[in-house]
């Protein structure tokens, strides 16, 4: 019991840290990026301004024009007058960013300005990104007692086989996984996000956990959004949690393969051991090898003397 207790704490200690990591790179990116952002939109005015005042507009005017609002507007800086989506580096914006960073998640809807915040990507997610997938790690591992050793168990002595209990077992979880992570959230983005759909929805859960990112698709980015940073945090536990429960998938997958000889067959690397408490079958049933009868004194080999054990000089006398 203690060292399970050590165990929890060490891995509370493990997301209290990373809480803490991400709070610190939002600080940084904030205050590497927020005031680039502000000389930006400043400029997007007096260039609006100076374009409104000229009498005559040529057609390279407006290429240029055109050029500086495009490029203004894919940093997130917009040249429309109702645009009032705020600042893309206050510091909930900056902490959703520091996530998509280090989950490797890189929606891209958000990138770094200054030369000194495209550095500090590069070191913040040097040690971010192991860490992301340590803390992941430690958790799923917490997890595979409760969601997988377990219920596989109990349907073992509900009177399935090993390999039936373990297909049946990935079959609820993917379920589970689908509804819980795909399906609900795809509904709750389709009724926050008014220009989503449910497969739009659907589509960006998919996106995110399989940490492909298009960014096509980034919730909290439509103008005028209620609660903003409310919507940034709640949408980086879900997708915190959207990664573990992926991660603990493929743990189960592997090891249902590993029952099917399915990685055997494909000459690839077994799972890992099995996780303590989980059931084992042993390898040779010991009760049915019979045990081997007790030796006599006779039948004990004992060593002979020295003067009886066979030498080089009498074995040549003979």
């Amino acid at each position: 019991m203690h060292s399970v207790g050590k165990s929890w704490l060490l891995l509370t200690g493990f997301i209290v840290f990373y809480i803490i990591y991400l709070l610190f790179g939002a600080l940084v990116f904030s205050s590497l990026e927020r005031p680039v952002e502000e000389r930006l939109r400043a400029d997007m005015e007096l260039l609006k301004r100076d374009f409104l005042n000229q009498s005559c507009v040529s057609s390279a005017a407006l290429d240029a024009f055109l050029l500086k609002v495009l490029s203004a507007n894919k940093f997130g800086v917009s040249a429309l007058r109702n645009e009032s989506s705020g600042s893309s580096w206050d510091l909930a914006s900056s902490m959703f960013f520091a996530n998509t960073l280090v989950t490797t998640v890189g929606y891209g809807h958000t990138t770094p300005l200054s030369d000194a915040g495209k550095l500090f990507s590069i070191f913040y997610a040097l040690i971010g990104v192991p860490f992301t997938m340590l803390v992941l790690t430690a958790c799923v591992q917490r997890l595979m007692q409760p969601l997988v050793a377990a219920p596989v168990g109990l349907l073992r002595r509900s009177g399935l086989e090993r390999r039936p209990a373990t297909a049946v077992h990935f079959l609820l979880l993917l379920l589970l996984v689908v509804l819980c992570f795909f399906m609900a959230p795809a509904a709750v983005f389709s009724l926050l996000e008014a220009s989503w759909s449910f497969l739009d929805g659907v589509y960006f859960c998919f996106i995110s956990l399989c940490t492909i990112g298009l960014g096509d698709l980034v919730p909290s980015t439509s103008p005028g959004q209620k609660y903003r940073p409310l919507y940034q945090v709640s949408v980086m536990v879900y997708l915190f949690l959207g990664l573990m429960m992926m991660y603990l998938l493929l743990r189960t997958f592997h090891k249902m393969a590993d029952q099917h000889g399915l990685t055997a067959f494909l000459q690839l690397p077994r799972c890992e051991e099995s996780e303590p408490g989980e059931e084992r079958e042993p390898i040779v049933d010991d009760e049915r090898l019979p045990l081997p009868p007790p030796l006599s004194e006779k039948d004990v080999i004992k060593p002979q003397e020295s003067g009886s054990q066979p030498s080089y000089n009498s074995i040549n006398r003979g």
